[in-house]
């Protein structure tokens, strides 16, 4: 087996995917994402904890642009304009080459409960570290956690229509028909 080849990380992703995909996640072990990516068991446990983190590697990646937009929101901007430019700006995390690999790992996530909390809470985090940025720029309570929490539905409904998309709309465009509908839902408050 090869050991120090480059590019172990992204071959044990793929590979893990595959598996997942076709033998399910509960059964598919460690060892045989190493086997099928021609590395080892431990050179698996080198870069993950555990098969989870296969799919869940990678939050500060994940959040990274998000907070980008938050930073690069201007000063006078409300707060609610603060997590578009955040949401918006996360969009190039998710190229359109990128949308066959969402799909299936989003399609092993919904097969599997334990995955799916998993995956709720990546979104609960995002959604604290933005309240928590958006509470650094001065926006007060409730107003910091509900706009945090608003801009990651905003996210996670333009996520799904983007995964279910055939016509090839970006997840920027998508996510500002949301937000746009968001908009609309809420001039409607009185």
């Amino acid at each position: 087996m090869a050991r120090w080849e480059p590019g172990a990380r992204e071959r044990l992703q793929k590979a893990a995917l595959e598996l997942f995909s076709s033998k399910g996640f509960e059964v598919t072990t460690a060892a045989e994402i190493a086997q099928t990516a021609g590395l080892t068991e431990r050179t698996f446990f080198r870069h993950f904890s555990d098969k989870r983190e296969v799919l869940f590697a990678g939050q500060d990646d994940f959040t990274r642009p998000f907070l980008v937009g938050v930073e690069s929101a201007p000063a006078a901007a409300t707060p609610l304009q603060v997590v578009v430019s955040a949401v918006l700006g996360a969009a190039g995390f998710f190229p359109a080459e990128k949308r066959p690999y969402s799909r299936m790992r989003q399609t092993v996530i919904v097969a599997n409960p334990e995955l799916q909390e998993r995956e709720l809470l990546k979104l609960a985090s995002l959604a604290s570290t933005l309240a928590a940025a958006l509470r650094d720029r001065g926006v007060s309570e409730p107003a910091a956690t509900l706009t945090a929490e608003s801009g990651v539905t905003v996210f996670r409904v333009s996520f799904e229509l983007w995964l279910a998309d055939e016509t090839g709309a970006s997840i920027e465009d998508i996510e500002r028909g949301v937000f746009r509908e968001l908009g609309a839902l809420t001039a409607m408050v009185e």
